[in-house]
């Protein structure tokens, strides 16, 4: 019978070992770090040397700030750093290094030696390290302001790890893709890389250069005169991304990418997809493209300390911004594609405008195509309706807008609290969908679709339309607009109209109905001078409401769903609570409007049979396509909810379409 192994507690210079061999893969991890320290000390000028692939010797030497006297014995000790004081640091670091176990690591699995001279030092100074520690006294020495770096025998205490990497020819390849990708990306920065013993450079770019002209002196004139850049920025997902990639008609067998995150070089699965997938439609197989992407976004929404070697990273909201840089290179690999492909798209039946022609518009994949153009039609352009929709009208009378004051400041706490909730709750990809879609018909009462791009998605209409009046209600609280009746209404015969329906659920326990009636009136009533301050809803001392809060501009709701309103405002409404009434008075007026703008439309189809001349459904799904879908664009902050519960339901995505019938 097997017992129990003994857990024991690892020594510390094992465990120490261990880190290194995880920070340290291989030499061109060693120098990627050791690069990376040369930038965060202002260099400009970073000279490297290695020797049989970076396993025998590996030199860096920089014109940075160099290292204080008195940090040198502490410098090659774990977590030792100039970064970080806090974890809350991590949030906003914008250095390349932060943790403190590059140098560390490197002195666990080779002999370290460091050069240093800072401007306020007369003479510099050398130290030599050996697992973390300074080995003898620190020794003045001659040398420029700067840091030399000399890490020698690399692995020579881990066999394993040396016997694995003794491909000196793959290994200074690596290197050379290490050293290149910062040339390119810091321009600024004088970069040579050179063999031990060898006088001629691999690399060497002058400082004064610009990411293009790197790219031409490291990776040929072949690559950079077919180079295009795309840019974008995004205030609504806070990021901006600036590249260069080569053109349809340029290919290669490897692939190449250098993307940066905030500055630091890093690997994303995500992003080399989207771009990809881009590129799929002009290139054969086996063929590939070389781009150069430059990503920064704000340090808060990003995560750097996910992997030991720091080359991943996770971005939030990484999926909208994927499609975004996705799009960008879509449209700039289909201006270049003019020459080889000549794909036009054809207008809806029925358009009066003829197309642009197509050699002067650019050229796109089909499944690329977005409708985009101001003849493109809606789905009521081929629905036949043989009444004439000019002549209906709305037989509800049109109150009359007051005159708005200038805006009020509202910083009551309550109200605060409801605006940063919808904020907090916001779901940025569909925002990005709903303000950057296009209208293309109303399927019901309740549902339509849109487009966004190269995607259709079904709407809820009135789930929609629910939030949004909910939300102007919070961010225009105290200054709505004012819908004014012609005629004053009384509060208590629209509660007795409302107490003789089924929905209200009248029963003798209750009171009478004229007794119930009256409670309603009396309690909307008492608050008369609360809801006309902050929510335009206007009843007079005589218990009769003469308007009511004006959310859309073109759209008003029929007056007969005042009765279930009122009432609903003194069952539902928190009178006692100042956060939770002004919620809930919020949520029972979005929900009159937003039931009105559906029972209005379902009401019209009946009426539409009997007196066409007078309602009809062309009046609503008007009303829908240009004012309620209009305001969702400008206002609708979606709250994440709406993703799971197919409120916001794709339905449709052209690029799968094509791959499905290419397997045809």
């Amino acid at each position: 019978m097997c017992s129990a192994g003994r857990i024991r507690r690892l020594k510390k210079c094992v465990v120490d070992k261990i880190a290194a061999g995880e920070v340290i893969q291989r030499p061109a991890n060693a120098i990627k770090e050791l690069i990376e320290n040369c930038l965060d000390a202002k260099a400009t000028s970073i000279q490297i040397t290695v020797q049989s692939g970076g396993l025998k010797l590996i030199q860096l030497q920089d014109n940075g700030t160099g290292i204080l006297k008195n940090d040198l014995e502490i410098i090659c000790e774990r977590f030792t750093t100039s970064k970080l004081s806090d974890f809350d640091d991590l949030a906003t670091v914008s250095t390349y290094g932060f943790r403190g176990e590059a140098l560390t690591s490197i002195s666990h699995v080779s002999h370290l030696t460091i050069k240093t001279k800072v401007a306020e030092e007369d003479c510099g100074y050398k130290a030599v390290y050996l697992d973390g520690k300074l080995v003898g006294k620190l020794t003045p020495c001659a040398m420029n302001q700067g840091t030399q770096i000399t890490v020698q025998d690399l692995f020579y205490n881990v066999p394993s790890r040396s016997k694995v990497l003794k491909n000196e020819s793959e290994e200074f390849s690596r290197i050379w893709d290490v050293v290149s990708s910062y040339a390119v990306h810091n321009a600024h920065v004088a970069f040579t890389l050179k063999k031990q013993g060898e006088n001629v450079p691999v690399i060497r770019t002058q400082g004064t250069n610009n990411p293009v002209d790197n790219i031409r002196t490291i990776h040929g004139n072949n690559v950079a005169k077919e180079l295009l850049m795309f840019e974008e920025n995004s205030e609504l997902l806070n990021f901006k991304v600036k590249g260069y990639l080569t053109k349809p008609n340029y290919s290669a067998k490897k692939l190449t990418v250098l993307l940066f995150v905030n500055n630091r070089q890093v690997e994303s699965t995500g992003i080399r997809k989207g771009v990809e997938e881009a590129y799929r439609y002009y290139f054969e197989k086996d063929c590939h493209p070389f781009f150069y992407i430059k990503l920064d976004v704000d340090p808060r929404i990003v995560d750097v300390n996910v992997h030991p070697t720091k080359h991943e990273v996770i971005i939030l909201h990484e999926r909208a911004i994927v499609d975004k840089i996705k799009s960008c290179v879509t449209k700039a690999l289909s201006s270049e594609a003019g020459d080889s492909l000549h794909y036009t798209q054809a207008l809806l039946p029925g358009a009066s405008e003829p197309p642009v022609a197509a050699a002067d518009k650019p050229k796109l994949a089909p499944q690329h195509m977005v409708r985009t153009d101001s003849t493109a039609q809606t789905l009521d352009k081929f629905v036949v309706d043989v009444r004439d929709a000019t002549s209906s009208t709305n037989t509800t009378p049109v109150p009359k807008k007051q005159n708005s004051s200038q805006r009020r400041e509202i910083r009551l706490t309550s109200v605060l609290e409801l605006k940063e909730d919808i904020r907090s709750k916001l779901h940025v990809g569909l925002r990005d969908i709903v303000k950057n879609s296009t209208f293309v018909g109303c399927i019901s009462p309740r549902q339509a679709v849109i487009q966004h791009e190269t995607k259709l998605y079904l709407c809820n209409t009135e789930q929609l339309s629910l939030e949004m009046f909910y939300q102007i209600m919070v961010y225009d609280f105290g200054n709505l607009g004012l819908l004014r009746f012609e005629q004053p209404i009384s509060l208590k015969d629209l509660a007795r109209i409302a107490v003789d329906s089924r929905e209200f659920g009248w029963k003798e326990t209750d009171g009478t109905k004229e007794d119930v009636a009256e409670g309603v009136a009396d309690l909307l009533t008492q608050h008369a001078a609360m809801l006309e301050d902050y929510f335009s809803t206007v009843i007079d001392p005589e218990g009769r409401l003469q308007g009511i809060p004006l959310l859309l501009d073109g759209f008003c709701p029929d007056e007969g769903g005042l009765p279930t309103y009122v009432v609903r405002l003194s069952r539902n409404v928190n009178w006692k609570s100042e956060k939770k009434c002004f919620e809930t008075f919020c949520r029972e007026t979005a929900r009159f409007y937003s039931e009105q703008l559906a029972m209005g439309w379902a009401a019209a189809e009946v009426l539409d049979k009997a007196r066409p001349a007078e309602t009809t459904r062309s009046h609503w799904s008007w009303v829908v396509e240009h004012v309620v879908y209009p305001a969702l664009k400008r206002c609708l902050l979606p709250p994440k909810e709406f993703a799971e519960n197919a409120t916001i339901l794709e339905i449709a995505n052209l690029p799968q379409i094509f791959k499905v019938f290419e397997r045809c």
